[in-house]
């Protein structure tokens, strides 16, 4: 006999009121299990929502442009009683157990791998498997294993999930940098006609809208934890044995089994013990995302990427920047010739850059943090009103009782992988910041894939050709593959070629020409090898020449790319055009 099933908005994470964008079926249609019924769209992203079993639309309840949340009516199914239904989810006792030989052998197409170590001990709570950070890598890890059929538990340690990228690092910084931008941006006008004024900084507001911007991507991966299924856990995780975790958190200690476990605890940042580092105002790249106040002088010690995209910040919403480097330039691993720029646009902007030259102590007195330094060209000992210590992270590898699983972790606090992310010990694995340089959150999201798909038994292995590093200064500066000094330290004969962006009629529009595009090519095989971009954007139109890189390709292979004009993305075309002798936006003598 023909039953007659209401079909409702299922489980859609913390998501509500969203609309819908198409209706799939009609009434009448004959629909099968899984099938789309209709789509979603929120603000984080376009949901399908598929039939629980198969039958014909007797009635539909919703149309396009309808708002629903969970346990909304769609339609009216008529479904024969024999008809299949969709495949539970669940911890069904009859299910197959996730992770097992032959989902694996299904699911990769590769031997099994070994079995997970069965978790022992007085538990509160058992996993398969357990993922340590839920910052980019870690989320990733987790939410890979969860599609992959593994019951994943996720611990955070904040109290959104993120990890430090989202919450304190990465995210924040960037709506900041975005806000220096559009100052920087707005005043540039002024010699071309238009002036804006000084801008009125509503510092409240803005640390506001840097919140919200923080809220709302925390608040879409709990969702996409809801609806993966994923459990989550907030609290400090530390081992206590090779299958067991305690967790303290706000309710107390909540003991912890795995079968597997996947380490993603990333990295703090470096404190130097004889600092005050007790005093609010000496500060790291935390404490200056909070935006307690805008020193009217403030130091930044470290000419890295952190503590010049935070000059570049507080510059913009007017302080006046001292930076100090210890070493003898700005930005150390990065070509010189991509650093000038940067370097000369600063240094009309900042108080000063001292280079070659040590902080040697930090007294906090009552009008300020007196500080001094140690150096051929230092200066005399100064007063500042806030210090921001940005010498660099140290991995989290001694902080999380890795001894008591048996992990190996080196002196700094690195733990060392395979290619594969596995540790020392098979069924525990790590991922990011804590795995080794370069500590970057888009080198840790492809680790945590690799990291899970493992952990399910796939034969894969973590085998990037290049990792791309981006700073996010004004201008911004951006390297892949083997960097110029690289290449001549490990004697591979290459062939450059640069563009200067003075060439470029999209940067001369922009009134930006003090950019440049460098491409390394290796003498006997063509290919590229390295890249290197400064300039506006430089961070987006890098992934152009790594993916370049990665598949392999030669100079005609990009020259002979239509590049869209004008754009900045031509001068990555301009460049192997160089290399080729076919340029004609710039003259380059024929060689002889």
């Amino acid at each position: 006999m023909p039953q007659s099933t209401e079909v409702k908005v299922p489980d859609i994470g913390d998501f509500n009121d969203i609309e819908i964008i198409e209706v799939a079926v009609a009434p009448g249609d004959r629909v099968e299990v899984e099938q789309t019924l209709i789509t979603l769209e929120s603000d984080k992203a376009t949901m399908d929502v598929p039939s629980p079993a198969a039958g014909v639309v007797a009635s539909l309840a919703v149309a396009v442009g309808d708002r629903i949340s969970e346990g909304a009516l769609i339609l009216t199914l008529e479904s024969d009683a024999d008809a299949p239904a969709a495949p539970e989810t669940g911890d069904s006792d009859s299910a197959e157990a996730p992770g097992s030989a032959s989902q694996n052998a299904a699911t990769s197409g590769d031997d099994p791998a070994p079995a997970p170590v069965p978790a022992a001990g007085d538990a509160d709570l058992r996993t398969e498997l357990v993922v340590i950070g839920a910052g980019p890598g870690g989320y990733t890890a987790a939410f890979r294993a969860a599609d992959l059929g593994k019951q994943t538990l996720l611990i955070e340690r904040y109290t959104t999930l993120g990890g430090v990228c989202l919450n304190v690092g990465c995210i924040p910084s960037k709506a900041l940098l975005h806000t220096a931008a559009i100052i920087n941006g707005a005043a540039a006008m002024a010699e071309h006609g238009v002036e804006f004024g000084k801008p009125k900084i509503k510092l409240a507001s803005l640390a506001g809208w840097k919140d919200a911007v923080v809220g709302q991507l925390t608040k879409g991966l709990a969702g996409l934890a809801k609806q993966r299924k994923v459990d989550v856990l907030h609290g400090v995780a530390k081992f206590v044995s090779p299958n067991m975790l305690e967790v303290t958190g706000a309710e107390g200690v909540v003991r912890v089994a795995f079968e597997q476990a996947i380490i993603a605890a990333g990295s703090q940042a470096t404190e130097i013990p004889p600092f005050p580092n007790d005093d609010p105002r000496l500060m790291d790249s935390t404490d200056a995302l909070q935006l307690e106040e805008v020193p009217k002088r403030l130091l930044v010690i470290g000419g890295g990427i952190i503590g010049l995209e935070m000059a570049t910040v507080y510059q913009a919403l007017g302080s006046r920047v001292t930076v100090v480097e210890l070493l003898d330039g700005l930005m150390p691993g990065c070509d010189r010739d991509l650093v000038r720029p940067l370097a000369k646009r600063i240094e009309k902007l900042y108080d000063a850059i001292y280079l070659s030259t040590k902080v040697t102590a930090i007294e906090a007195g009552a009008k300020g943090m007196e500080v001094h330094f140690e150096g051929t060209k230092a200066p005399p000992s100064e007063t500042f009103d806030r210090v921001l210590v940005a010498v660099g992270r140290r991995p989290n590898g001694h902080r999380i009782g890795a001894d008591a699983a048996g992990v190996q972790v080196g002196d700094a606090g690195f733990i060392k992988v395979d290619s594969q992310q596995r540790t020392n010990v098979p069924h525990i694995f790590a991922i990011g910041d804590i795995t080794g340089q370069p500590m970057l959150a888009h080198k840790a999201t492809h680790e945590g894939k690799v990291a899970a798909e493992v952990a399910n038994g796939a034969k894969v292995h973590f085998e990037a050709a290049a990792i791309p590093s981006v700073a996010y200064t004004d201008p911004e500066v951006a390297w892949t593959g083997l960097t110029e000094t690289e290449a001549k330290q490990q004697g591979v004969e290459f062939e450059k070629a640069t563009f200067p962006w003075a060439a470029s009629g999209r940067s001369l529009g922009m009134g930006r020409n003090e950019g440049l595009t460098k491409l390394l090519f290796d003498k006997s095989s063509g290919r590229l090898i390295g890249a290197g971009i400064v300039g506006p954007h430089a961070g987006d139109l890098i992934a152009e020449a790594t993916l370049a890189l990665e598949m392999g390709a030669d100079a005609a292979d990009i020259a002979l790319t239509i590049h869209p004009h004008p754009t900045l993305s031509e001068t990555v075309n301009f460049a192997a055009e160089m290399v080729e002798g076919t340029i004609t936006d710039l003259y380059i003598p024929r060689r002889k």
